[in-house]
């Protein structure tokens, strides 16, 4: 069973965008083994600290290379990414050790894909620059469709994500047969 790595890019506890990853899990559950990368606690990506890393960035450099797969879940701020996982990538990306090469980190060739829950825009701006920084720093994008979804006043006024269970299930199954037949 392929082992996908849960990225949610918004720190809030009841976020939409961890709302949906939980959904999400429980519809692809019995075809994949999902874990949730807990990034709260790393520091500011600072090249004064990078080498020896923090502890905090072993653990999910770990955590990241031991996954088969990266399934990003994530706001849309400014029409791009959260700064608390541009923060992450930017740790990912470095090299893992002092004078290695640009595409020796944790990102290189590992396979992706992103689902969103945003406003209007549906997350269509964020998972575009997404997918611009991931491939820039070698990640391998498993599909060319993704997740988004619409969220409307009324979930902002209940914080609750709604979405038509049916048509997500679709969505779900055709990004993780990218991630596992891949």
């Amino acid at each position: 069973m392929k082992k996908i790595l849960f990225i949610v890019g918004s720190k809030r506890k009841e976020s939409f965008n961890r709302q949906l990853a939980k959904l999400t899990e429980s519809l692809i559950a019995n075809r994949a083994d999902v874990s949730y990368l807990d990034f709260s606690n790393i520091p500011l990506m600072d090249q004064d600290i990078e080498y020896p890393a923090p502890e905090e960035i072993e653990r999910v450099r770990k955590q990241c290379l031991s996954s088969d797969a990266l399934w990003f879940f994530t706001p849309e701020y400014n029409h791009s990414y959260p700064g608390y996982l541009k923060n992450l990538l930017d740790w990912l990306s470095r090299p893992l050790y002092k004078n290695a090469a640009r595409n020796e980190n944790v990102l290189n060739g590992k396979l992706f894909t992103i689902s969103t829950a945003a406003g209007a825009s549906g997350g269509s701006f964020v998972r575009e620059k997404l997918i611009e920084l991931l491939t820039f720093v070698n990640a391998k994008e498993a599909t060319t469709t993704y997740t988004g979804i619409t969220l409307d006043r009324e979930a902002f006024t209940t914080g609750v994500l709604k979405a038509d269970t049916e048509n997500l299930k679709v969505q779900i199954t055709e990004l993780l047969d990218a991630l596992v037949n891949n």
